[in-house]
């Protein structure tokens, strides 16, 4: 199976769980894995046939600038589930969402949450 990767995305989006969160916005990253057979595009030249990541960045962009949510857990299904219903030809799908320094007491890089997707 064959693999394609897109690796922080960057958004700043108005999601979490604090209404001052969802006023003064968060820094987000997602990853995206995809998993597939991507060589039937090299032999037609055919985006159709491949993962096209112009899709990854347009989801993922409806899904941020979208609706308020509370969890990345929510930020993170809704992406993985526009994007596998999108994408026929993938066979697995991989997603994660960073919300990049989490308000909690202790300084931390990020939270983060995975979701799979498979046929």
């Amino acid at each position: 199976m064959d693999t394609i990767t897109l690796k922080a995305l960057k958004f700043h989006a108005p999601h979490g769980y604090y209404d001052n969160e969802r006023i003064e916005g968060n820094h987000f990253e997602i990853d995206v894995i995809a998993f597939g057979n991507f060589k039937k595009a090299v032999t037609d030249d055919n985006l159709e046939l491949t993962f096209n990541y112009e899709r990854v960045q347009k989801v993922s962009e409806e899904v941020m600038n979208g609706p308020s949510e509370k969890l990345i857990e929510t930020l993170c299904y809704l992406v993985g589930e526009k994007l596998f219903k999108q994408s026929s030809n993938l066979r697995k799908l991989i997603v994660s969402v960073r919300k990049m320094n989490p308000p909690i007491k202790t300084a931390a890089e990020y939270a983060e949450i995975t979701m799979k997707w498979k046929r």
